[in-house]
């Protein structure tokens, strides 16, 4: 990533550890674009580890809910290391752009469908497994739609990739427990439904302010 002021607004990257650790990443002979792909292998592990979670049951459930979690947790953290490391460590490439972004959309892909495959409601894990993977690249897309017309960059959610992020991890941790309550595999799809719905929500919002930022308002009016 060469633009700094294409990065989406962290607070955290100003923490004195996260500095830190970016400052050791920078240090060794890791460059940001390994880290960036790295992500891809920690989305591979939740993916894998969503199915797992609901093959098994007791102690070994619960051992790939963690793992599943810990790939989540992994994928967030080279998101926000491999940024750190090319501006402020100097490792920027001129191809960082392209290994910041497709490695995002390959590990949302893995961790959605992950999801999808891991309960057995028909042929609707598959839908909603897929269907999120798909709107998740549509909501990059209308960012990056948007930049390259002139619009700002724009990361507004509701369901930006954080907040899928985040969805994913409460539905992967309600998981062992929800049999007390429902079905099996219920929190994963409600997960998805939820992440579906906001990402078709933040896809319209975006597309929307990047129409009234071109049409010159500034303003975006209602159609």
């Amino acid at each position: 990533m060469a633009d700094p002021e294409a990065r989406r607004p962290l607070k955290v990257r100003n923490l004195a550890v996260v500095q830190t650790m970016a400052k050791s990443l920078a240090q060794r002979d890791i460059s940001p674009n390994q880290i960036s792909l790295a992500s891809i292998g920690f989305a591979a592990l939740a993916g894998i580890s969503c199915v797992g979670m609901t093959s098994f049951s007791g102690g070994a459930g619960l051992l790939f809910m963690l793992l599943a979690l810990a790939g989540i947790a992994g994928r967030v953290l080279c998101n926000l290391f491999d940024g750190l490391v090319a501006l402020e460590g100097g490792k920027s490439t001129k191809s960082g752009e392209l290994f910041n972004d497709v490695p995002d959309r390959i590990s949302d892909a893995l961790i959605f469908v992950g999801m999808g495959y891991a309960f057995s409601f028909g042929a609707w894990g598959a839908v909603l497994g897929w269907g999120a993977a798909l709107l998740a690249v549509l909501t990059a897309y209308a960012r990056t739609l948007g930049r390259s017309l002139g619009a700002p960059v724009d990361f507004q959610g509701p369901m930006a990739k954080p907040h899928r992020m985040g969805v994913s991890a409460v539905a992967i941790l309600l998981t062992p427990f929800e049999t007390m309550f429902v079905a099996k595999g219920t929190m994963l799809a409600f997960g998805l439904v939820v992440i579906i719905a906001g990402s078709v929500w933040t896809v319209w919002k975006r597309l929307r302010a990047a129409s009234a930022h071109l049409e010159g308002s500034g303003e975006v009016q209602d159609v």
